[in-house]
C-alpha cells in the first residue's frame, strides 16, 4: 500500500499531535507552551510537519536570524523511523532555508546518534565542535555540525 506523504506548515491545531511524536522521541520534550510560542510569538521561528496519510508522523523546526539557520528540533515518530521520511522533512527545510538566502545551516546531535549524523552529512553539514554534557537527560555531549550553503 502507497503511503501518501505531505510536508507542510505546521499550525497551532497540529500541536497535539506534535506533542506525541515529541513524546515518543525525546527523552526531555518541549512543552505545548514552547510549540505554541514559537508558532505565534517567534518571528524566527518556521516550523513543518510530515504527515502519511494525513496523520503527523514528524516535524522540524528551524530559526532563521539573517543570513544565518539554526535547526531546533526534527522527529520522526519511531514507528515510522526507517522510511526516509526524515530524509524528506530535512531536505524540506534545507530548501526552504535555501529560498530564504540563508548562508549558514547549524544543528546539535547526540554524540550517540549516529543514523542523524549520516544523513546530515548527505546534506554537507560537518562536525564543527563539541557541548559537553548538553543534553540534559543524561548529560551526553552534542556535536555541533554546520554547512555554509547558497555560496
Amino acid at each position: 500500500m502507497k503511503q501518501e506523504v505531505n510536508i507542510r506548515k505546521m499550525r497551532v491545531a497540529d500541536i497535539d499531535a506534535v506533542m506525541y511524536v515529541e513524546k515518543e522521541s525525546f527523552a526531555t520534550a518541549w512543552s505545548e507552551e514552547i510549540f505554541k510560542q514559537e508558532l505565534v510569538e517567534n518571528p524566527y521561528g518556521h516550523y513543518f510537519v510530515i504527515e502519511c496519510n494525513g496523520e503527523i508522523v514528524g516535524y522540524v523546526g528551524i530559526w532563521i536570524v539573517f543570513d544565518d539557520a539554526q535547526i531546533t528540533n526534527i522527529a520522526i515518530l519511531p514507528s515510522q523511523r526507517g522510511r526516509k521520511l526524515g530524509e524528506q522533512l530535512f531536505r524540506h527545510v534545507f530548501k526552504y532555508a535555501l529560498i530564504y538566502g540563508v548562508r549558514r545551516l547549524s544543528l546539535e546531535v547526540r554524540k550517540s546518534n549516529i543514523v542523524a549524523q549520516k544523513l546530515y552529512r548527505k546534506f554537507g553539514l560537518v562536525a564543527g565542535g563539541i557541548r559537553k554534557q548538553y543534553y540534559t537527560d543524561n548529560q551526553e555531549d552534542a556535536i555541533v555540525m554546520w554547512v555554509n550553503i547558497n555560496e
